[in-house]
């Protein structure tokens, strides 16, 4: 529906969505009303979507300028805005830009840090069923769980932007049920959905690095009984057989026909990296959350030696099930349906790149290299090495084929971050990243211009694709960017509890 004025028009694409207002100050609006029979989309058709389209163009504006004379286009879901001063709205939204620089962790003279905040802020976004929160990608994501949790410390607490950090995780943690974070928020009111096994193990490492960046110990205390209530659920088991294995103490996870973990593409009923059993990362991130928890009760004077046995008992049996000596690196997932899985994937970075790493440290250095060596790109880290059979080094065509290929080979943009933890942990703080940053520093100027994209392709030169603008991709880049305040060197987890 279209409602055309003289000097604006109001797009309604269908009954019920949000209108767009349409202005051009100064100028007129002339209405057309033409139709474009069969529009062909040729990136739809490539893709395998729906490719034909009949395409409306309700007018067009018209102005007469003298040189030196402007226009202004206004673009707008608030009709109040066609009537407000170009101008005055410019210079309120430079004054609002240059405050998020000036922010208390933002590094106001570093060039790439700038351009990285600025690329940060379109992320953060209030919902109203949701309240504040993360969009995960543009064009096409919504908030994810995951997504938002890994993104946090660099959107948030790498900005200064700490209340926001605050009520994005105490809204989260709001919506746990049987022990899980919501995987994904979906739009119009559907409930969330809880298929995944790792976002809520991220809420306890995200939440540690909010406390150690800010000092805040009430978000911890409040948020301490549900985070107990979480453990409990894994310990006795809740959704998609996710529960601790009385027999070794690790996690197990999985479902037919479900994706639990971050590498969740799907094709109708087939799950193409379905990952079912003990995956690696989930077994880190589970004896993240328990040593986690344990230093926050033990600060507070309660008992914490069921959670000590828990973690111990899990540290034990992943240094002696995941480590696979011939390849110097670890198992990708044990006890799966076909047994044990040696594909060199980069998963087991978090192994080694959380507060509590799981992994014995004589062995993070030889990991790291067998990493280094397969996976690590210009602009990421695979997520398969290119010697593996199922190895896919280029994402494209239909949406088979690009989720077949999704995470079996291609880069991802957020795997840097964990990466530069563990490469720092091994070398030292006077390793200098940036080498390995320049690649996606460049990137900023391509696709998404000021962002950072959501996937690049496995083979050489690595062109991106996916989301244009991803926030796990911007926010790993912005923690681990050198100088930044989202740096986190504070490793030692229990012993430095807040």
């Amino acid at each position: 529906m279209v409602d055309s004025q003289l000097t604006h028009c109001r797009v309604e694409a269908f009954p019920g969505a949000t209108p767009l207002w349409l202005g051009l100050a100064p100028g007129r609006f002339v209405e057309t009303g033409l139709w474009y029979w069969r529009f062909l989309h040729r990136r739809e058709r490539e893709r395998g979507l729906d490719d034909l389209e009949d395409l409306y163009t309700p007018g067009v504006f018209v102005v007469e300028l003298a040189p030196g004379e402007a226009a202004t286009l206004i673009a707008t879901t608030h009709p109040e805005d066609l009537a407000a001063d170009p101008e005055r709205s410019l210079r309120r939204e430079h004054v609002r830009t240059v405050a998020l620089l000036r922010r208390d962790g933002a590094t106001a003279d570093d060039s790439v840090c700038q351009r990285l905040v600025l690329a940060a802020d379109p992320f953060l976004v209030k919902r109203e069923n949701t309240g504040c929160t993360v969009i995960a990608g543009y064009p096409w994501f919504t908030d994810w769980g995951r997504d938002t949790m890994i993104a946090l410390p660099g959107l948030c607490l790498a900005t200064g932007r700490y209340q926001e950090a605050r009520s994005i995780l105490a809204t989260f943690a709001t919506h746990l049920d049987q022990g899980l974070l919501p995987n994904r928020f979906p739009d119009r009111g559907e409930p969330p959905e809880y298929n995944t096994v790792d976002a809520t193990l991220w809420l306890f490492e995200t939440l540690a690095r909010y406390a150690r960046a800010t000092g805040d110990r009430s978000l911890v205390d409040e948020l301490l009984p549900v985070l107990q209530d979480v453990v409990r659920w894994h310990e006795q088991g809740t959704r998609h057989g996710i529960g601790v294995d009385p027999l070794d103490g690790l996690l197990r996870a999985g479902a037919p026909g479900v994706q639990l973990t971050w590498m969740d593409a799907r094709v109708g009923d087939w799950v193409v990296t379905p990952r079912q059993g003990k995956p690696v990362e989930i077994q880190a991130l589970w004896y993240n959350a328990v040593r986690l928890l344990s230093a926050w009760l033990h600060v507070r004077g309660q008992d914490v030696s069921r959670f000590a046995e828990l973690s111990e008992r899990c540290r034990v049996s992943f240094n002696r099930r995941f480590w696979n000596p011939p390849r110097d690196c670890c198992f990708d997932v044990v006890d799966g349906p076909e047994g044990d899985d040696p594909a060199l994937r980069p998963n087991q970075l978090l192994a080694a790149s959380l507060s509590n790493p799981v992994l014995d440290p004589s062995r993070w250095e030889a990991m790291l290299g067998t990493v280094e060596r397969a996976l690590l790109t210009p602009v990421g880290l695979r997520s398969l090495a290119p010697t593996e059979p199922a190895y896919v080094g280029a994402y494209g065509g239909d949406q088979f084929r690009r989720n077949s290929a999704y995470h079996q080979g291609t880069v991802w943009a957020w795997l840097i971050g964990p990466y530069v933890d563990v490469a720092k942990r091994v070398r030292g703080d006077d390793w200098d990243p940036k080498p390995v940053l320049t690649g996606l520093v460049r990137h900023l100027n391509e696709a998404g211009l000021g962002q950072v994209s959501e996937i690049f392709n496995g083979n050489p030169p690595h062109p991106p694709d996916g989301c244009i603008a991803q926030a796990w991709s911007v926010g790993e880049l912005l923690r681990i960017w050198p100088g930044s305040a989202g740096v986190d060197r504070s490793y030692q987890g229990a012993d430095n509890a807040t």
